[in-house]
């Protein structure tokens, strides 16, 4: 009897539950949050535009990437699920061939078209995208100089990042 008094009370609160035998369900992508042990994975920080601003978003590389491979990326621009997020870029698609090479505190990009051509939103994608990668040893994007190197002109333009991914023009160059 006294086994019969506890079985119902436990027999209802399972009934009651409201789990119900299912299939499996498919719901997307396998998760890659955690690594598989044995491998590295490094980040790449790319700054896109979004309706509040520029947006800086990290993107997985199997190593470090240089400058040069940050913006190659940047180029590319937004993954389709970047898109969805509603980020866009304001580098043009057709801009051309943009070289990104890392000097000792420095960021060197040279630009196939004038400065003046490219939306400032442009420029801080570019300039910030680049530094983040040059940035030694994961230093902030602020301690990196950028010296845009255009057509014609003989003396780049130095730039710095703010820590919101615009760049602003500082009086003089970044030694290098």
């Amino acid at each position: 009897m006294r086994r019969a008094v506890w079985l119902l009370p436990t027999a209802l609160v399972l009934a009651a539950c409201g789990v119900t035998p299912t299939a499996p369900v498919r719901v997307g992508e396998p998760a890659t949050g955690i690594q598989e042990p044995g491998t590295s994975r490094h980040t790449v920080r790319l700054y896109f535009l979004s309706p509040f601003g520029i947006y800086p978003v990290a993107r997985s590389e199997p190593s470090d990437a240089t400058p040069q491979r940050a913006v190659d990326l940047l180029l590319a621009g937004p993954t389709p699920a970047e898109r969805a997020r509603g980020l866009i870029t304001e580098v043009p698609w057709n801009l051309g061939r943009v070289t990104a090479t890392a000097a000792p505190g420095a960021v060197d990009l040279v630009l196939p078209v004038p400065v003046s051509t490219l939306q400032p939103a442009a420029v801080s994608q570019l300039a910030c995208t680049a530094a983040a990668a040059g940035a030694p040893g994961g230093s902030p994007v602020t301690g990196t100089g950028i010296r845009i190197h255009e057509p014609g002109v003989a003396a780049p333009w130095a730039l710095r990042c703010s820590s919101t991914g615009y760049a602003f023009p500082v009086p003089e160059a970044t030694p290098s």
